[in-house]
């Protein structure tokens, strides 16, 4: 008797378990915290394939999905599907387009006035001109250095025309007359005068075309102007002024040779 006994208290054991595991299977899930009936599965995926505008997620669910999701699934589901939209006021996106800028502005960035610095060349900014200055830096005196006298004066020119004293020319008294040799790469023979001017100073003066008639003991007129292959020679006599002639049969350039227009009959 006893092991039949035994044996029965037993299986009656077993359907209390049964039924137990049974009920705690059916029951419906409650919220964690505020202890609220979840609502079913079906109406979950209804209301997020609602939202998913259409998208439908049949083919992920089985039809009993009661029986196969715990309740800590069905309410990350849930959590899922009743997120709100992610909505920062602290969170600002700095687009590289003013375009689109402008369509993803939210409104606590139209009231702040917010404009991000846009590092990419955008269509309607003006380009950012180039500097017209050198960034190197100038090194000037101080008060109390010019004070002592730190500052020199910058050199006087020194004149083409020493011996003329500023003026634009001077009568003399030809010494002698010669032929010097110009410097490389120029050859041939220039025409030269040494001149006593009326200051008493004497110079050498270079005589312009072709031919002259000066001889020593003649006055002659000298003006400034070197002549650029002969070392030493600073100034020049006018043609035509005084005992010195002009230069015949000239064509060209008659006023600088003193030549007179040829007549015409």
């Amino acid at each position: 008797m006893t092991t039949t006994d035994d044996a029965s208290g037993r299986e009656k054991q077993r359907g209390q378990l049964l039924r137990q595991t049974r009920g705690t299977n059916n029951a419906t899930p409650t919220h964690p915290i505020t202890c609220h009936p979840l609502p079913p599965a079906n109406s979950i995926l209804s209301r997020y394939s609602r939202q998913r505008k259409g998208k439908q997620i049949a083919h992920l669910t089985p039809p009993k999905m009661s029986q196969l999701l715990s309740p800590i699934a069905l309410r990350a589901l849930r959590t899922l599907t009743h997120r709100p939209a992610i909505s920062s006021p602290l969170c600002r996106t700095i687009t590289t387009s003013p375009a689109t800028f402008a369509s993803k502005q939210s409104p606590i960035t139209s009231r702040l006035n917010f404009h991000p610095v846009f590092r990419t060349a955008a269509v309607g900014f003006p380009a950012v001109p180039k500097r017209q200055f050198s960034s190197s830096p100038i090194i000037r005196a101080t008060y109390n250095q010019v004070r002592r006298g730190i500052r020199t004066g910058q050199r006087a020119r020194r004149g083409g025309s020493p011996a003329l004293k500023g003026t634009p020319g001077l009568k003399g008294v030809c010494l002698k007359t010669g032929v010097t040799k110009p410097k490389k790469p120029n050859s041939g023979e220039r025409k030269v005068a040494r001149v006593r001017l009326s200051s008493g100073k004497v110079i050498t003066a270079y005589i312009p075309g072709e031919g002259h008639n000066i001889q020593q003991h003649s006055v002659v007129q000298v003006r400034g102007g070197r002549a650029q292959d002969c070392p030493g020679v600073k100034y020049t006599l006018v043609r035509g002024g005084m005992d010195l002639g002009g230069v015949g049969s000239r064509m060209t350039s008659r006023s600088k040779y003193g030549t007179k227009k040829p007549k015409t009959n």
